[in-house]
């Protein structure tokens, strides 16, 4: 993230801007090369689960489809719903999947060039239309793949604890009252939410 983000933020909030000295640089690093039906495919297997055994999963996932680096939506569309529970997702995931697969043929879920000239909102209202898929799930794609500079998740719960911990709240502060909060971190919410999981860590 840029220069000019550390310095709104920091002049903005005084207090976030403590939280940003003591964490360093920004290591927002987007992974642009991922299309949407990729990385909601991929947020789908992550959901509720720890991240290593999402990825053993994903990886089987992945092998069910030899030949191709990732499972193509007209072939997981086609894939016997058995085999896909067989590498260890629950029926709910394969439902969402199978859901997603069908829209991305359907051209609900667009192919990136397509994704990237719409806003943040109409993003959200578009994706959040496949099952399994809720605001979280986008503003992730937002933030990490798409790299959009003023996304806040303010139902994630790593950014509510982060925010408690960096102002001293007795409690999880309220999705409302963290996007109230964040108004002043406009337009670079997404450095923001990025150094409040790191508060985490410190």
């Amino acid at each position: 993230m840029s220069n000019a983000a550390i310095d709104h933020l920091s002049r903005a909030d005084k207090t976030l801007g403590a939280l940003i000295r003591k964490v360093g640089p920004c290591t927002l690093k987007p992974k642009p090369r991922c299309s949407p039906y990729e990385s909601l495919l991929e947020s789908i297997t992550y959901q509720q689960l720890n991240g290593k055994a999402a990825a053993t999963i994903f990886a089987r996932v992945k092998a069910l489809f030899p030949g191709t680096k990732f499972p193509p939506a007209d072939q997981l569309l086609a894939m016997d719903e058995t085999q896909l529970r067989g590498a260890g997702l629950s029926r709910t995931k394969v439902l969402a999947m199978k859901d997603l697969a069908a829209k991305t043929v359907e051209g609900i879920v667009p192919e990136r060039r397509i994704l990237t000239r719409l806003s943040d909102d109409e993003i959200v209202e578009r994706l959040t239309q496949v099952r399994g898929v809720g605001p979280w799930t986008v503003h992730m794609l937002l933030i990490f793949s798409m790299g959009r500079p003023d996304v806040l998740p303010s139902t994630d719960y790593g950014v509510q604890k982060g925010y408690q911990l960096t102002y001293g709240l007795a409690e999880l502060p309220k999705p409302k009252d963290l996007i109230s909060a964040g108004e002043c971190w406009s337009p670079h919410r997404s450095t923001a939410a990025w150094y409040l999981w790191r508060a985490l860590d410190t």
